[in-house]
């Protein structure tokens, strides 16, 4: 759909070209019965240009390329409206146009999530310290299997992980039954005060659906919207919270071992491949078992505290499992990229989700 646009703005602009034509040969073009004055040719010419420009800027996926189609639209327009015998079924056109442009002036509106996003990042960014370095025996005391996991990832000797911004992309559906959809995903985790803010993007039939997740301070939301502009979902309460509460340590026990070091976490050894995390934050407590191989890699993480909802207003309690696999170096730490989202029902597994870790950066000192 997005080429589907970008060939609309572009023809649409290249068509306006004609008026510039017939205001410098009235002779040629004799299909157009209406004459175009000398101005009114440069303008038509600048709206041309303005929607090249702005199509051009729309393919390289800029966010205010808005700026540049707003006042080609406008400007477009009154000249259909001057020569409406020739110039009407422009209009058509122009609406097309607009589909993609009142999405993008929604999206650079404050309240959108893409800003939302953005500014909670930069402020957690903004607290960013002086990590000091993972030493051997700062893992002393964890589980044999969890000490082996460290070691393998990299995480003693480099710092202590303040912060991560990771970027995805994968596959998602609403149901057992239903076909994937593409998706795109960035993330900034904080570890100063426990933030999570995941921010999505995908479509169906060409329109663009977005999602934010926030898990910050005491409580976690999960909204959706529709072309940035119709929120369809929006989650909040203690099952939501209590649930992002275990999205939170999955982050920390798959992207960012380092932060396993701290006290609010209990861990039992179960056996030399297996332990147990008891995680508290905000008066919300959970628990995840953590499988590893004899390399030292975490291969899956499995808790019985995390509920489904597919519209945030009713919730149903399964076991939540995330295999793991193809881990990479990152900087000199190593991360799996690759992780399936499962939830064991009664008929059976149902994989919800397939992720694939692009990049991911560590105590990030801008925003990206």
């Amino acid at each position: 759909m997005r080429i589907f646009f970008l060939v609309v703005i572009i023809i649409h602009g290249a068509i306006h070209f004609l008026g510039y034509i017939k205001a410098r040969n009235p002779g040629m073009l004799t299909q157009l019965t209406q004459p175009v004055s000398r101005a009114a040719g440069f303008a038509w010419l600048a709206a041309g240009c303005l929607f090249i420009a702005g199509g051009l800027l729309y393919l390289g996926r800029l966010e205010y390329w808005w700026i540049v189609a707003g006042p080609a639209v406008l400007l477009s327009q009154t000249l259909i409206f001057l020569s409406w015998k020739d110039a009407k079924l422009g209009t058509i056109g122009t609406v097309v146009v607009l589909i993609p442009l009142i999405i993008a002036i929604a999206d650079a509106l404050p309240g959108s999530f893409c800003n939302i996003y953005k500014q909670e990042a930069l402020r957690g960014i903004r607290r960013l310290g002086h990590p000091a370095i993972v030493s051997v025996d700062d893992i002393r005391k964890l589980p044999l299997p969890v000490q082996n996991y460290l070691r393998y990832t990299g995480t003693v000797g480099n710092p202590r992980v303040q912060n991560f911004r990771a970027t995805f992309t994968g596959k998602f559906r609403r149901s057992m039954e239903s076909g994937w959809m593409d998706f795109t995903s960035r993330q900034y985790d904080f570890f100063d005060r426990l933030t999570r803010l995941f921010f999505i993007e995908s479509s169906v039939l060409g329109i663009p659906i977005d999602g934010l997740h926030r898990y910050k301070d005491s409580s976690a939301t999960m909204q959706i919207k529709v072309a940035s502009l119709e929120k369809v979902v929006d989650a909040k309460g203690d099952t939501m919270t209590k649930s992002e509460t275990v999205t939170m340590f999955n982050d920390m026990c798959i992207m960012a071992p380092a932060t396993l070091i701290d006290s609010s976490i209990r861990w039992e050894t179960i056996d030399s491949l297996t332990a147990r995390g008891t995680f508290t934050n905000a008066g919300y407590t959970i628990s995840a078992v953590l499988s590893f191989n004899t390399q030292g890699e975490l291969v899956d993480f499995s808790s019985d505290d995390r509920s489904m909802s597919a519209d945030g207003v009713t919730y149903e309690n399964y076991r939540w499992t995330t295999p793991l696999r193809d881990y990479k170096d990152f900087d000199g730490r190593k991360v799996a990229t690759k992780a399936d989202l499962i939830w064991h029902m009664p008929n059976g597994k149902y994989v919800y989700g397939k992720f694939h870790l692009v990049d991911i950066e560590y105590n990030c000192t801008q925003f990206k």
